[in-house]
């Protein structure tokens, strides 16, 4: 859909709305470099979704402001407008103490909800202590919610009645809009103070089968907190339909599993899919911009990252999680290599990679085996001259991420459970040369949309091994025929077309 349609039809069917987003993460930070404070935006796939949304509907983005400099960037209420030099919509922070980050972040939403929910091998550690704190961040969440709400009431939302107009102020519809599983209890706390403010969560990250969920200590509280939420959003079928198992499993409540709703204590909870996108002509049109060929002609000419000469390129953009099969990838290269020695010298793998969750020891654990396998492999194949796997593991701009993208022969997106993964997206819309393939885990959401990439099971490092030399062979003209379809597929759904279909399921129920 394109911008401008969706601006219209926000105006035309949605009405008046009064749009707050909650999330854990902040779209932006505000941070020290000596004494001067920069602005630092996220690379996330949440704020890559969620700021063109919020930015249309002049809206309001509660976060953790985990900036060094957030506090004193921001006004005596924790707000800014963003972006810079256009203020469009209002960020407020919510500040946590070391001990809040410790116990509600690191403790039970990433060391138990994270692993719990993409099953893949890493055991959950539950602590009732941190599902406490966990249930406090919550709660702080839903206060900064209704305060905002009590604001709008008041005809006081930072200069925002000015955008609406004539409109009667309290006429306004309250739309809460909470992202994933760092805010599974928020809901509750909201309906408590008013029942009639329409409240939804997006969980972007899968929902596991009944009999792994029903592990989990807190599993009723979890659920029942869900369920207050008007509208449950996953990324694909499958996740709805283990959730609404799990609702039956759990708590014996009422499922309908004709129109995909879930009736407890009274309430209805609608469960539907909404596969997330990007802003496919964004993404698309900054891929061929003057910023991206400058990226490109300085990799091709002195690329300070990849220091071997190559006549193939395969290129990973992940975050360092265990969930990504980072792995399982470079096992897949070695068996690659090891069937095709022919590749020896011409191929070279390149691992883009943000160091994430330091603070848990099961990350810490991955970055030393990510470290030892990447020296094992260059070791075994390598020479002084050229080395097929390249480490790459600080942030870069997007242009420069874009210039690789459209480079590479390949894009590996391998993750062993994955909500969605819109890597895939971006790289399949920014391939705008379509001189490169999608080599695609099974087990990523986005399989469901990509079916024309390279589909691979992660899990299996000889099978993968040969599907990357697939992949890496495969005629110009096939890949071209593929990367179209699915050019195709992203721009009949992209971001706008996810939140106009998620803010409008919300609005009419």
């Amino acid at each position: 859909m394109k911008k401008e349609r969706f601006n219209n039809l926000i105006k035309e069917k949605l009405g008046d709305i009064n749009l707050i987003v909650a999330s854990n993460r902040e779209p932006v930070s505000n941070e020290y470099s000596g004494k001067k404070i920069n602005t630092v935006k996220s690379i996330g796939g949440l704020t890559i979704a969620l700021e063109p949304i919020l930015k249309n509907l002049h809206g309001t983005w509660i976060a953790y402001g985990g900036g060094n400099a957030d506090k004193i960037a921001s006004d005596e209420k924790g707000k800014i407008k963003l972006p810079e030099g256009e203020e469009s919509y209002t960020l407020k922070r919510i500040f946590l103490t070391k001990k809040d980050i410790e116990d509600y972040y690191y403790g039970y939403a990433n060391s138990v909800l994270w692993p719990l929910c993409h099953i893949v091998y890493v055991k959950p550690v539950f602590n009732s202590e941190q599902f406490l704190a966990y249930d406090d961040v919550n709660k702080k969440f839903a206060d900064s919610i209704i305060e905002e709400i009590k604001l709008s009431k008041n005809g006081d939302k930072s200069g925002k009645g000015n955008d609406r107009g004539n409109n009667n102020i309290n006429s306004i519809k309250n739309i809460v809009w909470l992202q994933d599983y760092h805010l599974a209890r928020c809901a509750k706390y909201i309906k408590e103070y008013d029942e009639n403010i329409k409240t939804s969560i997006f969980w972007h990250i899968p929902w596991p089968n009944p009999e792994i969920f029903s592990i989990c200590p807190q599993k009723h509280e979890l659920l029942e907190g869900l369920l207050t939420n008007d509208l449950i959003g996953f990324q694909i079928i499958y996740h709805c339909q283990n959730f609404l198992r799990t609702c039956e499993w759990e708590l014996e409540a009422q499922v309908n599993w004709s129109d995909y709703s879930v009736t407890y204590k009274g309430h209805k909870t609608w469960v539907k899919p909404f596969p997330i996108s990007v802003d496919a002509d964004y993404l698309h049109y900054f891929a061929l911009s003057e910023e991206t060929e400058k990226y490109i002609d300085e990799i091709k000419n002195n690329d300070e990252i990849i220091e071997s000469s190559y006549l193939y390129l395969a290129v990973s953009v992940d975050r360092l999680d265990y969930t990504k099969g980072i792995i399982e990838k470079f096992k897949a290269v070695d068996k690659m290599l090891e069937e095709h020695s022919e590749l020896i010298g011409k191929f070279v793998f390149v691992q883009f990679g943000v160091p994430s969750r330091v603070h848990i020891d099961a990350y810490k654990k991955l970055n030393e085996e990510i470290a030892e396998i990447i020296n094992d492999i260059n070791w075994k194949y390598g020479t002084e001259e050229w080395k097929p796997i390249t480490g790459y593991f600080k942030q870069l701009e997007l242009a420069r991420y874009l210039a690789y993208h459209r480079l590479c022969d390949i894009m590996i997106v391998s993750p062993l459970h994955d909500g969605m993964n819109l890597v895939a997206k971006e790289y399949v819309i920014s391939n705008a040369d379509r001189k490169g393939m999608l080599v695609l885990s099974r087990f990523a959401g986005a399989s469901k949309e990509l079916y024309d990439s390279v589909l691979v099971n992660p899990y299996d490092a000889e099978c993968f091994g040969k599907k990357i030399y697939e992949a890496l062979v495969m005629e110009r003209e096939e890949k071209e025929r593929r990367i179209i379809k699915m050019q195709n597929i992203i721009l009949e759904n992209d971001i706008y077309d996810w939140a106009y279909n998620f803010l409008t399921a919300l609005y009419l129920i």
